[in-house]
């Protein structure tokens, strides 16, 4: 490194001086070649500096070298120096600019040739034309990009591709992919107009947009069309490039290509149109959604007659040819109008797509969906809501229901699709209480019994205090079965301690639970978020047998590897929890043969909820509002108990002819019998609480009570549950 403070090295005699060498290069005069040796000129400018091409003179005042043998001292490269290479590509010669030139263009045209995919306007979209349709075959929703197969100009009448050429680019088979006199012409009719009324772009130029590029109005976008419609005019014939922009240019909601147009809007095939029809579907190209003759045929048709009019000029028909097309015209539509999406559709459209590859035409997609139950839903979930919404404060609500194989059949995500399409059956809410599936099965795994004693009385953990819904407790140990079905919070709390935090997950995830959950105790009482649809699965696989249950909606779906099969003692367990909430517990208003449920309420009534199922039905239904605020005193045994019931009533009605339900799938052992038990908890006076390993009364063995250490939890999330 050279030092900032060292002294400057001194010129050599034979080197001039460092700073004199830091003149630019002359300037090429008139008449000057570059890189020509300099003619003499009559005078020196003698502040111009040295002439890169002069050999330097030496300075005559200099002393000489001691030993002309030596080499003098070395100095760092000048700007002079520099100015020996090639000069920069404006002062080059013309010939060698246009070959710079011509390197480029080839380089360029040598990628398009390499890397262009000529097919891509021949080929289905990617997001191809979706039918969803329900289990018994009704259309539900359609999605997607609408496509047939391609078209062939020769096989088309002569005015079907004529009426395009007239009214987009009348000198279609004389330009080279660029109309000069077109840009010229819209661009003087755009300044008389003072805006964009016209477009300069040949057919070529539009084939070129729609296969390769964006619709960015933008001088780059502008320069690469014109550079690949050279290119397509250079490798394709016009019939190829005309049959190409015919099967891909874009028509109208959803239709691409004039296969589908035809279709869409005449029912008929390109091969079959009449003058009338070619014309209102040449015109539809300027503004395709605006001029849908389905939505403005008065527009369509007013647009037909300039295009008849230019078919005219162009003498592809006669003057009554065209006053014949007009008196003719009609439209027939070829394809139901389906709505594009609904909530069960939104959800289950990412299977589809997962499930089929990109083709022509219309993909029909078999559902799960059962399109009664899933108008009764839509219609039990918005009565609801109109009739007791407005007192209680609850502005929404979802429902999901599924067989016991995951199959969903209802999904009605909100109180109306067309105001609001956010899904909240998919959504993740706080389940509340009805967590607690997991903590009483975590603890029937670990040899617990629904007989198995717990304290119901309040208590701390970590500073934290957990109460029941209105401060109620028994006061006494009570069985599980009688703090499930009160929904007892400190019971839950206590259990939820004394098996683990970590068992409690285990079982979650054993059940199909993806979502996070809480690192704390909160969990027992349902603080952490999951959909209503993962919830209402996870008591599906309780009705099952068999965990996890996924839900789905595609007809033809397969049961993924990894499905395992529940103990039967788990399995009786937990039905005999799940009765006793909708016999006499929380849930009652959920009450029909053969119910098996729970209840969930979040802090300040935020979420109210009731899943169960009854025979092969499983539901779930949620209450709230999207603002998160409380609701007037709603709980899941409530407002969503309620809708629960009238669904399921509806639902075994409507089954009930076809196949007798039951209360439980059978085990091959029996349900406990269970005396009634007061819902605060307390036993009939001088009964023993039952086992599962004795009958009815006989002493129960002595069960160790769950401990009432504080647990050494993280400091509980602060929006805890009350039920």
């Amino acid at each position: 490194m050279t030092d900032p403070e060292a002294e400057p090295p001194k010129p050599t005699p034979d080197a001039p001086d460092p700073a004199e060498t830091h003149d630019p290069a002359p300037e090429i005069g008139p008449g000057r070649t570059p890189g020509a040796d300099p003619e003499p000129e009559t005078e020196v400018d003698l502040e111009a500096g040295p002439d890169p091409e002069v050999e330097s003179i030496p300075d005559p005042e200099a002393e000489p070298a001691a030993d002309a043998g030596l080499q003098p001292e070395p100095v760092a490269p000048s700007v002079a120096d520099a100015a020996d290479g090639p000069p920069p590509i404006w002062m080059r010669r013309p010939w060698q600019i246009a070959a710079a030139a011509a390197a480029v263009v080839l380089a360029l045209m040598a990628w398009l040739i390499w890397s262009l995919p000529l097919g891509r306007a021949l080929e289905p979209l990617s997001d191809s034309s979706l039918i969803l349709v329900a289990s018994d075959g009704r259309p539900i929703a359609s999605r997607g990009s609408y496509k047939e197969a391609p078209v062939e100009v020769a096989k088309l009448p002569k005015y079907v591709p004529g009426a395009f050429i007239a009214i987009e680019d009348r000198r279609f088979y004389s330009h080279l992919g660029i109309d000069p006199k077109a840009i010229l012409r819209a661009l003087n009719a755009n300044a008389k107009a003072g805006g964009v009324s016209e477009g300069g772009s040949t057919i070529t130029q539009q084939l070129a947009k729609n296969a390769f590029l964006s619709s960015d109005r933008t001088l780059r976008r502008k320069a690469q069309e014109a550079l690949i419609a050279l290119y397509l005019e250079a490798r394709l014939s016009k019939d190829e490039i005309l049959s190409r922009y015919l099967s891909s240019v874009y028509f109208g909601q959803g239709a691409f290509g004039l296969r589908s147009a035809a279709r869409q809007y005449f029912d008929k095939t390109p091969e079959t149109l009449t003058i009338g029809e070619a014309a209102m579907l040449a015109g539809m190209v300027k503004a395709p959604s605006r001029l849908a003759p389905t939505e403005n045929f008065a527009g369509a048709k007013a647009r037909m007659r300039v295009v008849l009019g230019a078919m005219v000029d162009t003498k592809v028909i006669t003057q009554a040819q065209a006053r014949q097309a007009i008196r003719t015209i009609r439209v027939d539509v070829g394809r139901k109008k389906l709505p594009t999406g609904s909530y069960f559709a939104d959800w289950v459209i990412p299977q589809a797509k997962e499930a089929i590859e990109a083709s022509y035409g219309e993909t029909v997609v078999k559902t799960t969906l059962d399109s009664n139950l899933q108008a009764q839903a839509e219609k039990i979930l918005a009565r609801a809501l109109d009739r007791d919404g407005k007192v209680l404060n609850a502005s929404q609500g979802a429902l999901v229901a599924m067989r016991t194989d995951g199959r969903v059949v209802a999904m009605v995500g909100g109180r109306d699709y067309k105001v609001s399409q956010f899904n909240r059956a998919d959504a993740a809410r706080q389940p509340g209480s009805a967590f607690k599936l997991f903590v009483y099965l975590a603890a029937l795994r670990e040899g617990w019994t629904p007989t198995s004693p717990i304290l119901d009385a309040p208590v701390e953990v970590s500073g934290w205090r957990p109460k029941n819904h209105e401060v109620k407790y028994a006061g006494r140990m009570v069985p599980l079965i009688t703090a499930f079905a009160g929904s007892s919070n400190v019971a839950a709390v206590r259990l939820a301690k004394e098996i683990g935090r970590d068992k409690i997950v285990r079982t979650a995830r054993d059940l199909g639970v993806t979502e996070p959950i809480p690192n704390d105790l909160t969990l027992a009482l349902g603080t952490g978020p999951m959909s209503l649809v993962q919830l209402t699965a996870a008591y599906a696989a309780i009705d099952a047998g068999e965990a996890p249950v996924i839900a789905h909606g595609l007809a033809n779906w397969r049961k993924p590897p990894g499905v395992h099969k529940l103990s039967k003692k788990e399995l009786a367990g937990m039905r005999d929890l799940l009765r006793s909430a909708t016999q006499r517990g929380t849930g009652i208003e959920a009450a029909i043969p053969g119910a098996f449920g729970k209840t969930g309420t979040t802090q300040d009534y935020r979420d109210a909820l009731f899943v169960g199922y009854v025979g092969d039905l499983v539901v779930g239904v949620w209450v709230g509002n999207d603002n998160n605020a409380s609701m007037n005193g709603v709980v899941g045994g409530g407002l969503p108990a309620k809708i629960w019931k009238e669904f399921a009533s509806y639902a075994v009605a409507r089954s009930a002819p076809r196949a007798a339900l039951v209360e439980a799938p059978p085990v091959e052992t029996e349900d406990l019998a269970i005396p009634e038990l007061p819902v605060d908890g307390a036993l009939p006076e001088g009964a023993e609480a039952p086992t599962a390993e004795s009958p009815p009364g006989v002493p129960a063995p002595p069960t160790a009570p769950a401990a009432e250490v504080a647990p050494a939890a993280p400091a509980p999330a602060t929006d805890v549950p009350k039920t």
